[in-house]
């Protein structure tokens, strides 16, 4: 597939590194986000609210959403994820699969030109992450881009058994530990958004409380027109969102520029999920057991 880096070149001119990067506090309104945006934009993420530590020094959150569907193994973000919480400015967009190495690749480039922040939901078999491990590791060591779990062969889980179930996000989880020295957890996105209370309690004790589906949709797991990729990022990178892309088709390399654009125009900040939840003080999402390869 060759890759238009055209609209994607635009975005290096526009210099958009500070506005699109970090996060937007709740505190801040339009007039200070504008003004941010004029100095360089927000660099890092800000702090969440309530946020406390347990006696080991883990983070715990002291506020879950209203009503959790999934019960709360653990201090963190909720247990099932489909908006950021609050009010703001940010955006969450999270980008699946891999099919794609080339797109992966154009997915880096975007990142590393503009800092927009975002989360890739890894399907570990798919080549593409080992092909691309030397040019995504730094990005993942600085934050910027976030990794999580989204299965090893991307099955559908509802028709999987226990140990089925376990497998995938085990091996998905030892493949991101070797491969990029962190952990998915607690992030998993069940394949095709399938998911049932066994799916959501097998994930909880493994790790992965908080299933992360989405609020709004590119639309390309499979393969769409340019046109129509386009309106559906006009319609769905909205404030709080989270958004829903794929690594698979080349078509939205095509359409960096005018993504930018519409995140511009809103004064959208983007946010990985740990971003979200966790802010500035981060959380420590490297394998101290495990050597980093690289």
């Amino acid at each position: 597939m060759a890759v238009d880096r055209r609209t994607f070149m635009m975005a290096l001119a526009a210099g958009t590194a500070g506005a699109l990067s970090g996060c937007a506090t709740q505190q801040s309104g339009p007039a200070t986000q504008l003004s941010n945006a004029a100095k360089g934009g927000l660099t890092g993420p800000a702090s969440p609210i309530n946020i406390s530590t347990d006696a080991s020094g883990h983070h715990l959150r002291l506020i879950q959403s209203v009503k959790p569907d999934l019960p709360v193994v653990r201090g963190g973000p909720p247990s099932h994820i489909t908006h950021l919480d609050g009010s703001g400015k940010n955006v969450a967009i999270t980008i699946d699969d891999g099919v794609s190495a080339e797109v992966v690749s154009a997915y880096i480039d975007f990142a590393r030109a503009t800092g927009v922040r975002f989360t890739f939901f890894v399907t570990g078999s798919y080549r593409s992450w080992t092909q691309h491990k030397n040019k995504l590791r730094p990005l993942v060591d600085s934050g910027q881009i976030q990794l999580a779990n989204h299965t090893w062969t991307h099955p559908d889980l509802t028709g999987l058994s226990g140990s089925q179930i376990e497998y995938e996000l085990t091996r998905c989880e030892k493949f991101l530990n070797n491969t990029f020295g962190v952990t998915g957890k607690p992030f998993m996105r069940p394949p095709y958004g399938d998911r049932n209370s066994y799916v959501d309690s097998v994930a909880a004790s493994l790790g992965y409380t908080s299933i992360t589906t989405w609020y709004g949709t590119f639309g390309d797991s499979g393969l769409i027109t340019e046109a129509v990729l386009l309106d559906l990022a006009k319609k769905w990178l909205q404030p709080q969102a989270v958004v829903i892309g794929h690594a698979n088709h080349s078509t939205v390399t095509h359409l960096y520029g005018p993504i930018v654009d519409i995140i511009r125009s809103r004064h959208l900040q983007t946010v990985t999920l740990d971003d979200a939840w966790y802010g500035a003080k981060g959380r420590n999402r490297v394998v101290q057991s495990i050597p980093r390869k690289v």
